[in-house]
């Protein structure tokens, strides 16, 4: 939904992932077959499963939707509809919980609000929906994707023009890095 979303920003990059598609499509095709050591009971597994949703039919997009389709899809709101939560001076989110094990929200930041320096205990994928931010190892715009782990330490910066708004995907806890007195500093805005 992610990548689905970036694509609908930044359509320009369809045919290099429609690229990436048929490198693996190829490379699966040419993959040694692997026994199946237990078919049976894994038929009956999959068999036993409760029968996944109906497909629902996804709303008409407004032309006033802020959101990527995919997005406004997944989270069943647009940015209108946010029940933001202050979770710092000019640091806003709304969690959608718990995803197949990854924690999932929006994030609003105020013009030039600074997150505090942190790392990465497991992968957190960052889209950009509006505004940009810097960090570390660059700028990142309307359309971008910061892709994070353990081996990133970064302090986000949201550009002076207009709020930042993204939609966050966390594998695991976030780190604090940095001394106390730029973590304190970047606390309170």
């Amino acid at each position: 939904m992610l990548v689905e979303a970036h694509l609908e920003i930044q359509s320009v990059n369809r045919p290099r992932v429609a690229e990436y598609e048929t490198v693996a499509g190829d490379i699966l095709e040419h993959m040694e077959p692997v026994s199946f050591r237990s078919r049976d009971s894994a038929l009956r597994a999959i068999f036993a499963a409760p029968p996944l949703a109906a497909a629902k039919v996804a709303p008409v997009q407004p032309a006033s939707a802020f959101f990527p389709k995919a997005i406004r899809d997944f989270a069943g709101l647009d940015a209108t509809e946010i029940p933001w939560k202050r979770k710092l001076p000019g640091f806003k989110e709304y969690s959608l919980g718990k995803i197949d094990g990854c924690d999932v929200s929006f994030f609003w930041l105020k013009p030039g609000r600074v997150i505090p320096a942190h790392t990465h205990e497991g992968y957190e994928l960052s889209l950009v929906l509006d505004g940009a931010f810097n960090d570390t190892r660059g700028r990142f715009a309307k359309g971008d994707i910061s892709v994070a782990d353990e081996s990133i330490d970064h302090r986000p910066v949201a550009e002076s023009e207009c709020p930042c708004i993204g939609f966050a995907v966390f594998q695991a806890p976030l780190k604090l890095t940095g001394s106390w007195k730029q973590l304190l500093g970047d606390l309170i805005g």
